[in-house]
């Protein structure tokens, strides 16, 4: 028996980084499995082992897809486990235990520290040890301000269940997780604004990454004269693809031009930001959008939020980089600039991989779906919206998820696990090389 459990330590100890984090996610999927399947945790007749397992990765991802409903299949003992799950999804693998170490005085082994570099994917001027204990500080104050004011909205817009409906939403949001305990998500406040506002700052703030956060702070307090290249490159692209969405659904979408002038700039704000930040609210029905509007979507789902941060997609500095590739390119340079500072050449192909991994995934995705799911009527763009929805964790929906078949299931929970590690990640833990050592530091972007 020792020797087996030594094996079993020894395997752990000498696991390269990238396979330790793709394990990792996967034991915490199996445990919430484990945990949903529980009488304890079931309310009424209960979901089946599919559907729990279904919800126990859309919560570990943060992705928010859902095939049965939280608030009616599931009893508060079940919620909590869910949000647990969130929150651990959110802020990354062996976040908190390493934070545990750290708070006792002790160093963060060498393995851990190789391991949440591959988790945060930070430059090479951040260290782990201090990253660690910022991204549990800015949480716990995130989401506890987050919920003290969902708190007083929902108290004022009449809400039941009020303490707890607030916690929940707060974390679901800073964690861009999308989970609701509301059975049409937040259609019942798509003209709150205050409310509409407080979700969105918390999803941006989750969004944007803790490289940010930290960096914003370190340069408030004047220990750093100018935030990192990547902290720039996040706040423009950010801004940019927020805005571009907004206008364009504001213009465009046929469901929303019957609302007020107010009402519909709010939603149409609302769902380009739930998108790009992959938290997957929605204050309309997303079925009855258009289909131009639904590739804005899928566009948007795909950039997705940023590096460090709790949300999914390609992300935003993979996106800019590839724009910074094209745009080099049209002017005849061979190297990618960011305001006069140039993007090292490895990080350069590192973006390339990971759009050409991104890609294959959601491609084989969709792919898969058509053949598990030939006989249901479901059209194409729904399957490939449920596709980009799970894969840049998003947890958008045409309605489809309740009605896909086993087979389908897997096939998203497949999707989802992938877009939380990162198909990248994935994708060098099948083909692991040895590590590369990056130049030009200060340079340095985070993919």
């Amino acid at each position: 028996m020792k020797k087996s459990v030594k094996g079993v330590l020894d395997f752990i100890i000498t696991l390269h980084p990238i396979k330790a984090v793709v394990l990792g996610y996967i034991s915490y999927v199996l445990l919430g499995w484990i945990l949903l399947c529980l009488p304890v945790t079931q309310s009424g007749s209960g979901a089946n082992a599919i559907d729990n397992l279904f919800i126990s990765a859309s919560a570990v991802s943060t992705t928010g897809l859902v095939t049965v409903s939280i608030s009616d299949k599931y009893t508060l003992l079940g919620e909590i486990v869910i949000l647990a799950l969130i929150q651990l999804g959110g802020i990354g693998y062996m976040t908190f235990g390493s934070f545990i170490i750290l708070s006792r005085q002790k160093k963060i082994s060498e393995a851990r520290t190789d391991i949440g570099s591959v988790v945060f994917s930070l430059p090479q001027s951040f260290r782990i040890y201090k990253f660690v204990k910022s991204v549990i500080f800015f949480t716990v104050l995130i989401e506890a301000a987050g919920a003290a004011i969902l708190y007083m909205l929902l108290r004022q817009a009449g809400q039941t269940n009020v303490l707890w409906s607030s916690i929940f939403h707060s974390v679901s949001a800073f964690c861009t997780a999308g989970f609701s305990l509301y059975n049409n998500s937040l259609e019942s406040f798509a003209g709150n604004f205050w409310f509409n506002l407080t979700i969105s700052t918390l999803s941006y703030l989750g969004a944007i990454g803790f490289i940010v956060l930290v960096d914003v702070w370190r340069r408030v307090t004047g220990r750093i004269q100018r935030i990192t290249l990547t902290s720039k490159i996040i706040l423009h692209a950010t801004f940019w693809v927020s805005l571009a969405g907004t206008v364009i659904f504001f213009l465009f979408e046929p469901s929303v031009k019957l609302l007020p002038l107010e009402d519909r700039l709010i939603v149409s704000f609302f769902q380009a930001m739930t998108s790009m930040t992959t938290v997957g609210f929605n204050t309309v029905g997303i079925s009855q959008i258009s289909r131009a509007t639904l590739l804005l979507l899928i566009m948007l789902m795909v950039i997705g939020a940023s590096p460090s941060g709790t949300g999914g997609g390609l992300k935003s500095t993979t996106f800019s980089v590839l724009f910074g590739i094209t745009k080099s390119t049209l002017k005849g340079e061979n190297r990618v600039y960011f305001w006069g500072r140039p993007v090292p050449r490895q990080r350069v192909r590192l973006a390339v991989t990971t759009f050409c991994f991104y890609v294959s995934f959601l491609l084989l995705g969709i792919y898969f779906l058509t053949l598990t799911e030939n006989f249901k009527d479901f059209k194409f763009e729904s399957i490939l919206f449920e596709a980009a929805s799970a894969l840049g964790t998003v947890g958008l929906s045409t309605g489809i998820t309740p009605q896909l078949s086993s087979l389908g299931k897997i096939i998203i929970v497949s999707l989802m696990y992938i877009g939380r590690v990162g198909p990248l990640t994935f994708g060098m833990s099948l083909f692991l090389r040895p590590k590369t050592k990056y130049d030009e530091a200060d340079n340095d972007v985070a993919i």
